[in-house]
């Protein structure tokens, strides 16, 4: 993936991760009075029709059969395009501040093994306005192959978190309170940040993979993670059409869980029309994300 344009100017009160801004009152309040993530969740479950996304797939992979591109590849790129357009979904709430993310990442969970004694791996990629679906789906596709090669974690986050679980209890609940301080202030180290899911955009799982349902997964109130999204398995479902008839469909069902103090309803519910639309309009995922869809809302 190529490189993000350089950042703005850093000004006082905005961290390494993100820019502080301003929101309106009842934003700013809520921050106050419900300062915990966990405490500001909602929910939204919804049935995405696939059917056009999965023709243009076939047609996509029969001209690359050294890598399949996938569903869940294709809703990752298009959460990406989603936040681009949709800024205040790369908003994220730490310390009673409201702040916008620099990058747009993207986080996910393999296995690197399908078996029950099979470890995690932890997948973080960042997003670039030039990027299409191929360059990040032979990203996805390089990282998940590098993985599973081992089965034990060589590196990145699942090293330190190996290194930290081998501590005796009284210096891991010493490390946590520092780790959360430092987190409150914005100051953690980045070695400890870097490549973790919890300071991502989005956090996704695929759980479609492993033949489950989408479920609705907790946010944590460590990070600044703000969306947790699972997509399922795909299959066919009756769906009503705009015209009035019923038709059999591909679709995939999804679980989402944002933290409603970074927006509103009504700019959650057309976030989530755009995410259909490109569904709807694969094409649009072969152009580069920093490319406005021009979806009339």
């Amino acid at each position: 993936m190529s490189e993000q344009p350089a950042r703005p100017k850093r000004r006082w009160g905005d961290r390494r991760d993100g820019r502080r801004v301003k929101a309106p009152g009842l934003q700013t309040v809520m921050t106050y009075l419900m300062p915990k993530r966990t405490d500001c969740e909602v929910y939204l479950h919804d049935t995405i029709d696939a059917t056009e996304l999965v023709r243009w797939l076939e047609q996509k992979n029969a001209s690359h059969p050294d890598y399949k591109t996938t569903v869940f590849h294709c809703f990752l790129v298009a959460m990406a395009r989603m936040v681009k357009e949709r800024p205040l979904m790369n908003r994220f709430i730490q310390g009673f501040r409201i702040y916008e993310r620099y990058d747009i990442t993207l986080s996910f969970v393999a296995k690197r093994r399908f078996a029950d004694s099979a470890e995690e791996s932890l997948m973080v990629l960042t997003a670039h306005d030039d990027d299409t679906l191929d360059a990040v789906s032979r990203k996805i596709v390089g990282n998940v192959r590098e993985s599973r090669k081992s089965e034990h974690s060589t590196g990145g986050v699942d090293a330190k978190m190996d290194t930290f679980a081998k501590f005796p209890r009284f210096l891991l609940i010493i490390a946590g309170k520092v780790i959360r301080t430092l987190d409150f202030w914005g100051k953690n180290f980045p070695s400890l940040t870097e490549g973790d899911p919890n300071y991502t955009t989005v956090l996704a799982s695929n759980l479609g993979s492993i033949q489950c349902p989408s479920v609705y997964h907790h946010l944590n109130n460590y990070g600044t993670n703000s969306i947790m999204v699972t997509i399922g398995t795909l299959h066919k479902a009756e769906m009503l059409m705009p015209d009035g008839t019923k038709q059999i469909r591909d679709v995939v069902d999804i679980g989402a869980t944002l933290d409603e103090r970074i927006a509103d309803g009504f700019y959650f519910g057309r976030s989530l029309r755009l995410i259909k639309h490109i569904f709807a309009n694969p094409d649009l995922l072969d152009v580069p994300i920093g490319q406005p869809s021009e979806f009339q809302y």
